[in-house]
């Protein structure tokens, strides 16, 4: 693939590396308030989009129903979140943070959200501009490349925003 005019040869290089402190910065996060990556994910996930029935969780975070509802379970049992009858629907269950939930990812990201503050001021406001235009349609892209890699299970869009489904 060619690269656009203006892109390092070790671009690549440079993007994977950039991915893999992401992850690794989750996972220490996750072992520094006690929880799993995949716990901390999942917590994210309802501090971003709110309450959810644990099936919309499961498709949001690409866990099976049943490896969602031991999630669920372990939250539950650490205070994190709670199940909640559906105000709309008294048939459905809804899973939500409460207590030290939204508390820990606030706690866990905040040494990363620190260290890139400092960074981001040394930008100005319109590279700052193009950083955030970036984060947003990346993460879109990065939903269509998840879809894509999940072509046999289309419903387990991984989105935090509350509209989606």
């Amino acid at each position: 693939m060619s690269r656009p005019n203006g892109m390092p040869a070790d671009a690549h290089d440079v993007y994977r590396r950039y991915l893999s402190a992401v992850v690794l910065h989750g996972q220490a996060s996750a072992n520094a308030v006690g929880l799993g990556a995949t716990d901390l994910y999942a917590m994210n996930l309802l501090a971003l989009g709110g309450s959810m029935t644990s099936g919309a969780l499961a498709r949001r975070t690409g866990l099976t129903t049943g490896a969602t509802t031991r999630l669920i379970d372990r939250l539950e049992k650490t205070g994190h979140l709670r199940r909640v009858i559906d105000p709309a629907d008294r048939r459905k269950i809804m899973v939500e943070p409460v207590g030290p939930g939204t508390e820990d990812v606030d706690t866990a990201v905040d040494p990363a959200r620190r260290e890139v503050g400092e960074l981001f001021a040394t930008y100005t406001e319109e590279q700052l501009a193009t950083l955030f235009d970036y984060f947003a349609r990346a993460t879109e892209a990065y939903h269509r490349a998840i879809t894509e890699l999940r072509d046999d299970a289309p419903d387990r869009h991984i989105d935090a925003r509350p509209d989606a489904q």
